[in-house]
C-alpha cells in the first residue's frame, strides 16, 4: 500500500509576503507539504531584524518561514520581473501583502500573473483590503485593533482600552488568509478558473469578533469592557485563591448546581439571585465575594481539582511556557524538533489540526537569506551558470544573495 502523503503534497506557492500575517499563512500551508518559495527583497524579510535574537537568527522570523524555501529578487529589476512571471506559470497559488497597488506597479499584480496562468489563485493579504476609503492606509496589528472594536472591549470596567496580549489581528488575518486559499483552490479545481482573493486584517478581526457582532447586531450596543469576566454570564471569568487565581466557567444552570455542591453552598443553588445565568450574571459582585471566599482559603491546585472532580469547567492559569510543556501539549505534538545547524536544539510549532489519513506534517527550519535562489531557477526554469552569472550582473538578486553560500552568511 502506498502510504499516505500530506494534504498539500504537489501544491506550488509563490510567497511574496513579510513580517507576520502573510508569513504564518504560507507557513501554515508549507506544515501541510505544500511547496512555499518565499520571494524575498535583497535586504530579506524585516522579520529577519527583529528580534528576539539568538545566534544571529530571528526567533519570529524562524517560526513564520519554516517549511519554505528562500529566492532573492529585487523586483526592481525588470530581468527579476520576468523571472517572478515565469515562475507564476508554474505555480498554484501567489500570495503578496503588499500595499494595494503596488504589485500592479511592479508588473506583478492579480490581472498580469492570471493572464499568463489562467489557474493561478492569487491571495492579497493588507491592513483594510483592496477597496474603500481605508484602503491605502498603512495598517499594524495594534492599529487594527484599536479601529475594529477588539481594544474597546478588552480591559477594565473603569480603565482603559487595552491591547490583547497577542498580535491577534495579524494572526487571525493569517488564519483566514491560509483558509480562503484552500477554498479557491477547490473552486480552482473544479471550474478550471483561478481568481483573485482579497484579504483584509479590518474585515478578518471584525469577523473574529463573534460574540461582539451577535450582541450589536441584536441590541444595537457595543461591547462594554468588563475585565477578567463574561459579559453575560456569571460565574464565568477569572478569580482568586490562596496563591493566585483560577478560571471558572459556568454557563447553565446544571453546572451552577454542581458549583454549589462542590463548594458545599447547596443552598445556593435555591438562591433566586443565582437562579439563572441572567439573575447570576446581575448579581455577579455577590456571587464573586462568595466564590473567592470559599477559594481563598485553599491553593489554585486544590480548588481546581475540588471543581474538575465536580464536573465543574475550571483551570489554572499558565503562561506559555507551562502551556508549551504541559503534557497535553507533549501528547498532541505541537512542537516539533527541528534540524538547524544554526540552532541546535531547536523546535517549532506545527499546525495544530490533526488528520488521520496524511502523513505527519512537514518540520523543516527556516532558510538563510537567498539560500535556493540558484536551486530553483535551475531546477523550476532551467537556468544554467551562465544565465544565472547573466542574471547576477545585471542586478536580478540585487547586491546580496548572489549564492547559497554567500546568503548564508548574510542571513
Amino acid at each position: 500500500m502506498t502510504p499516505p502523503g500530506r494534504p498539500l503534497d504537489g501544491i506550488r506557492i509563490l510567497d511574496f509576503t513579510r513580517v507576520l500575517a502573510g508569513p504564518l499563512s504560507t507557513a501554515l500551508l508549507a506544515d501541510l507539504g505544500a511547496e512555499v518559495i518565499k520571494i524575498e527583497p535583497p535586504q530579506g524579510d524585516d522579520y529577519r531584524a527583529i528580534g528576539p535574537m539568538k545566534n544571529g537568527q530571528s526567533a519570529l522570523f524562524t517560526v513564520m518561514n519554516r517549511n519554505k524555501k528562500s529566492l532573492v529578487l529585487d523586483l526592481k529589476q525588470p530581468q527579476a520581473v520576468a523571472l517572478v512571471r515565469q515562475l507564476a506559470e508554474r505555480a498554484d497559488v501567489v500570495v503578496e501583502n503588499f500595499r494595494p497597488g503596488v504589485a500592479e506597479r511592479l508588473g506583478i499584480g492579480p490581472e498580469a500573473l492570471s493572464r499568463l496562468n489562467p489557474k493561478l489563485v492569487y491571495v492579497s493579504v493588507s491592513g483594510f483590503g483592496q477597496t474603500g476609503p481605508y484602503a491605502h492606509r498603512p495598517a499594524y496589528d495594534i492599529i487594527v485593533q484599536a479601529m475594529s472594536g477588539l481594544m474597546e472591549a478588552t480591559g477594565e470596567p473603569d480603565g482603559a482600552p487595552t491591547l490583547v496580549g497577542e498580535a491577534v489581528s495579524d494572526v487571525v488575518a493569517g488564519l483566514f488568509a491560509s483558509w480562503a486559499t484552500l477554498a479557491a483552490l477547490l473552486q480552482t479545481q473544479r471550474t478550471g478558473v483561478g481568481q483573485h482573493v482579497d484579504v483584509a486584517m479590518f474585515d478578518t478581526t471584525l469577523s473574529f469578533l463573534a460574540t461582539s457582532m451577535a450582541r450589536f447586531l441584536f441590541t444595537g450596543k457595543p461591547a462594554r469592557r468588563v475585565g477578567n469576566r463574561h459579559p453575560l454570564s456569571a460565574p464565568f471569568g477569572v478569580y482568586r485563591a490562596e496563591d493566585g487565581h483560577f478560571a471558572l466557567a459556568v454557563l447553565n444552570k446544571k453546572l451552577f448546581d454542581a458549583l454549589a455542591a462542590a463548594m458545599q453552598m447547596p443552598e445556593l443553588a435555591l438562591d433566586p439571585r443565582f437562579a439563572s445565568d441572567e439573575s447570576r450574571s446581575a448579581h455577579e459582585p455577590a456571587l464573586r465575594a462568595l466564590i473567592e471566599g470559599w477559594a481563598g482559603a485553599d491553593p489554585v491546585a486544590e480548588v481546581v481539582g475540588r471543581l474538575d472532580a465536580a464536573g465543574v469547567p475550571a483551570a489554572p492559569i499558565w503562561n506559555i511556557a507551562q502551556a508549551l510543556e504541559s503534557p497535553q501539549a507533549e501528547a498532541r505534538e505541537l512542537l516539533r524538533a527541528v534540524e538547524d545547524e544554526r540552532l541546535p536544539g531547536l523546535r517549532l510549532p506545527t499546525q495544530p489540526v490533526r488528520f488521520g489519513g496524511a502523513a505527519s506534517n512537514r518540520t523543516e527550519r527556516a532558510p538563510a537569506l537567498g539560500e535556493h535562489t540558484d536551486e530553483l531557477l535551475a531546477s523550476l526554469l532551467g537556468c544554467g551558470l551562465d544565465k544565472l552569472a547573466e542574471l547576477r550582473a545585471a542586478g536580478a538578486f540585487g547586491d546580496i544573495a548572489s549564492s547559497p553560500t554567500h546568503s548564508k552568511e548574510q542571513a
